[in-house]
């Protein structure tokens, strides 16, 4: 379960970070419920349709599963941290539409997909699993929003460094093992 809860927190630096910048650019009125709703939906939604795929396939990869787990999450860490360190990735968020922020959900939980496939090498129920990604991520899009509101965007590109090197390290261990 140890394991759940610090992917849940590292698959949900993406969307802490864009929160952040959502926060950050004013107009935040029920913003945090939105941005965890929209954010909390997909990273649950995203890992379960990866570990469906990784259960179809662990049969066929069984002796390459923790090889296959650990580059995926590495490739993702990996891309995390080279996203966290670029510079002059803001955008003109004015206005938060609902098309913006699904477009912005999906787009954060795109590495949850990949990362559930790791699920299946892990002996949990893998519905828990999805809920606790969900909630985590939902907590920390809310207080992304609230923390965006109060320090700007300096704190964006940390957090999703520490998620990506988090991620990393989950790829270490599952090898180790």
């Amino acid at each position: 379960m140890f394991e759940v809860i610090v992917l849940a927190v590292a698959l949900s630096m993406d969307a802490f970070a864009v929160s952040i910048g959502l926060g950050s650019k004013g107009n935040t009125k029920g913003l945090g419920l939105k941005a965890g709703l929209f954010f909390g939906a997909f990273q649950a939604l995203m890992p379960f349709i990866g570990y469906l795929g990784g259960k179809g396939v662990l049969g066929w990869v069984d002796d390459y599963a923790n090889w296959i787990a650990f580059g995926l999450l590495a490739l993702i860490g990996a891309k995390m941290i080279y996203e966290g360190s670029q510079e002059g990735i803001e955008e003109n968020l004015e206005a938060i539409t609902n098309k913006m922020m699904l477009l912005l959900a999906i787009a954060t939980s795109i590495d949850a997909m990949a990362a559930g496939f790791s699920l299946t090498l892990l002996d949990i129920n893998a519905y828990l699993a999805c809920l606790i990604i969900g909630v985590t991520t939902f907590a920390f899009s809310w207080v992304g929003v609230r923390i965006g509101e109060r320090s700007g965007t300096w704190l964006e590109s940390k957090a999703e460094i520490f998620g990506g090197v988090v991620l990393i390290l989950i790829g270490i261990k599952m090898l180790l093992t």
